[in-house]
């Protein structure tokens, strides 16, 4: 599917219009996929929809769970139109912004708002549905669990849980599954609410030609319920910690590198189990998703190993990953293997080489051609190879009009002055960076709505330089009413996409 010249746009379904504080998959989302296939857009590309948390700063790439979604996305209108919910149960707190999401209110007043919808279907609901949902996804059960235990326990990890619990004994599991029944069955029915709503969203998409282009982070998080299920496959002690976590080396943009802190994959242990919990992993994304994008792509073929405790990423060392007898599996497993790899940064010949091996495409940053004079530059327009996808910046980068104002110098605005007309206005010259992106030989290109509208840098969705005050970037209804997609039908049909 990405080996048609097309194109898409990039916008993470929080970051949509809501009166609830945050977007969802309501009635906007439906809204922007009728936009996008009207518009001759082939790609809806959004973050991964996973849970997130205020302790993980609402990143949706450090999740309590690889498998679940994410209850704050629900539509409740949904809800009400099913009769889980009267409209009067919604008591929408005042003076919730339009333009960012305040996690801590939303999470408190959505999730009341939630529960008493799950309370209802449990009195009401399809039971015989929400069962076979349960069966059909066999994390749901662990999932729900942890999630009541972290209610209840109270503590900040999971691994300063009472150590029958925290190991998973059974006969400590049944007991607290039976103390917990009623918190885990609102977990539960959350999750068929989520799910139920977003293949709905799907389906509708897909019957207009609209494919949903999403994301899987490579590690997961420790605070999780696949951690705590699956702990053999990550490198942990006797007392569930671990002993050497993830990161990035010192490079040119860090001279401490990057501590990321999530576990490590145990490859050994993995690979005796003929790397079952990916293939796990890898059915549920494309069951959500017609196109996974692999985030940092290279930690599959060598990855940085960082001793636990270590304050930078300085004292780490790479290992090896067995790429071509996972990559094998995974893709007999699914011989069908849309996929993405976010091949950024510093790429050694031997990830060039998998990803050459496999014919993955691979992503290219037209922000990133400027900085120097280098005509091998491979984000130059000139370089761009087919078989990738171009963004002009993604949900990392700033937005193109703060990127074009703050961060690019006189140089750099002489270098892009080659490939663009150039005008008095940095919003003008943002305009004619989205056309350049569109006109590139790469047959797949995604624009950030952020750059559509050349909004300033306060709608940048992630500085990956701070860990809090990310994510929470929202378009307000005029913004959403005015994305011009009528402009870029014109530049799709233009650059033959």
């Amino acid at each position: 599917m990405l080996e048609t010249r097309a194109s898409g746009v990039l916008l993470h379904v929080s970051s949509l219009p809501s009166r609830y504080g945050i977007g969802d998959l309501g009635s906007c989302a439906y809204s922007l996929v009728d936009m996008l296939a009207k518009s001759g857009q082939r790609y809806w590309q959004i973050l991964p929809l996973n849970p997130t948390n205020p302790a993980s700063g609402e990143s949706p790439y450090f999740s309590s769970s690889a498998f679940a979604g994410n209850p704050l996305l629900i539509d409740l209108d949904s809800l009400v139109e099913q009769g889980f919910l009267k409209a009067s149960d919604i008591d929408i707190p005042s003076g919730l912004p339009a333009t960012e999401v305040d996690f801590a209110r939303v999470r408190q007043f959505k999730l009341a708002v939630l529960y008493r919808a799950c309370d209802s279907f449990a009195e009401r609901g399809d039971q015989n549905a929400l069962a076979h949902f349960i069966d059909a996804h066999p994390w749901l059960k662990d999932y729900a669990l942890f999630t009541a235990l972290h209610r209840r326990e109270g503590k900040s990890s999971w691994c300063e849980w009472p150590q029958p619990l925290r190991d998973r004994d059974p006969q400590a599991i049944a007991i607290a599954r039976e103390e917990l029944a009623g918190h885990i069955r609102r977990e539960e029915i959350l999750q068929y609410f989520f799910f139920r709503q977003w293949h709905r969203l799907k389906a509708y998409a897909n019957s207009k030609e609209v494919l949903i282009f999403g994301d899987m982070p490579i590690y997961v998080s420790y605070e999780s319920a696949d951690v705590w299920v699956d702990s053999k496959f990550f490198k942990l002690d006797a007392d569930k910690r671990p002993t050497v976590v993830s990161g990035v080396p010192p490079d040119y943009f860090s001279a401490t590198g990057q501590l990321w802190n999530n576990p490590v994959y145990d490859w050994v242990e993995l690979q005796t189990t003929n790397y079952t919990w990916w293939i796990r992993r890898m059915a549920a994304l494309f069951e959500r998703f017609d196109i996974v994008r692999i985030d940092h792509f290279r930690g599959l073929v060598q990855f940085w190993e960082v001793p636990a405790g270590e304050e930078t990423a300085i004292n780490g060392c790479w290992r090896d990953v067995p790429t071509y007898d996972f990559f094998d599996t995974l893709i007999q497993a699914f011989p069908t293997f849309p996929v993405v790899v976010e091949d950024l940064g510093i790429i050694t010949p031997d990830v060039v080489e998998v990803k050459r091996h496999y014919d993955f495409p691979g992503m290219l940053i037209v922000q990133f051609a400027f900085g120097e004079n280098n005509p091998q530059n491979p984000y130059l327009p000139q370089n761009h190879q087919a078989n990738s996808v171009v963004y002009l910046g993604t949900h990392d980068n700033n937005t193109a009009l703060a990127w074009y104002q703050d961060e690019t110098d006189a140089a750099g605005k002489d270098r892009i002055a080659r490939y663009i007309a150039g005008g008095d206005r940095a919003e003008e010259a943002v305009a004619q960076l989205v056309e350049l992106t569109l006109a590139s030989a790469a047959d797949t290109a995604i624009i950030a709505a952020q750059d559509l509208l050349a909004l300033p840098g306060r709608a940048r969705m992630n500085d990956p330089a701070d860990n809090f005050g990310n994510w929470r970037w929202r378009l307000t209804k005029k913004e959403f009413d005015v994305l011009p997609m009528d402009r870029l039908a014109e530049l799709t049909k233009k650059h033959n996409r």
